[in-house]
């Protein structure tokens, strides 16, 4: 076995460090950089997608409030966080609960249609089978250029969906796509780092999105 160097995420592993005074200040300012790099990353992507995040809100609003309904989608660990969205905006804090679902969430489909027509369209068959006009797909990916993501994208334009991405890096093939109304770039070359921001902006579409709605039956 080769052993792999992993000084590139956490030097201290590697070091010869046989102070445990000394290798606890190595974690615990490890741990302080991470910590200081992902609020820096977190607010400057909200930020820079504030009018973005504005517009996106309105429009799902307004499909939400003519009986639109969601659907999230993701691989790895961008399917636990389209989960926990899909339950943010389905079973909120405050607010009234509006119909949000994962498409990762049903472990038979997922493998039936894995095994039946091929991963690549998991995500797409739900949506010819459960969308409709007027509902919105959310696809949130580290690289925005996953093919089962852009082929459930592509089937929610044909579908007169409202089309949301979440990518990392450069916004790959989201950002580059006619199929994506909206993409919300998290620019890290860091998965984690691209995840946690996610979150965050994941929060705050639904935030924007709840007042919004709050909002029109106020008649604001």
């Amino acid at each position: 076995m080769t052993d792999e160097p992993t000084n590139f995420l956490y030097p201290f592993i590697d070091a010869q460090e046989h102070d445990p005074q000394s290798l606890l200040a190595d974690l615990t300012a490890s741990a302080q950089a991470k910590s200081s790099q992902s609020l820096a990353l977190r607010r400057a992507t909200v930020a820079e997608n504030s009018e973005l995040l504005a517009s996106a809100a309105a429009e799902m609003a307004r499909r939400f409030a003519a009986g639109g309904r969601m659907f999230t989608f993701g691989n790895g660990g961008s399917c636990t966080d389209c989960t926990t969205l899909a339950r943010l905006f389905a079973r909120p804090p405050i607010g009234d609960p509006l119909p949000a679902w994962s498409l990762t969430a049903d472990q038979a489909i997922i493998t039936a249609l894995g095994n039946d027509v091929g991963f690549e369209l998991v995500f797409a068959r739900q949506l010819i089978a459960r969308a409709k006009p007027g509902d919105i797909a959310i696809a949130m990916s580290t690289s925005g250029s996953s093919p089962n993501l852009m082929a459930a994208l592509a089937e929610a334009r044909k579908r007169d969906m409202y089309t949301v991405g979440f990518a990392g890096y450069d916004g790959g093939q989201f950002a580059k796509s006619d199929d994506v109304d909206a993409c919300f770039v998290v620019r890290s070359q860091s998965v984690h780092r691209i995840q946690e921001a996610q979150a965050l902006v994941g929060y705050e579409l639904w935030r924007a999105v709840h007042e919004q709605l709050a909002h029109e039956q106020m008649g604001v």
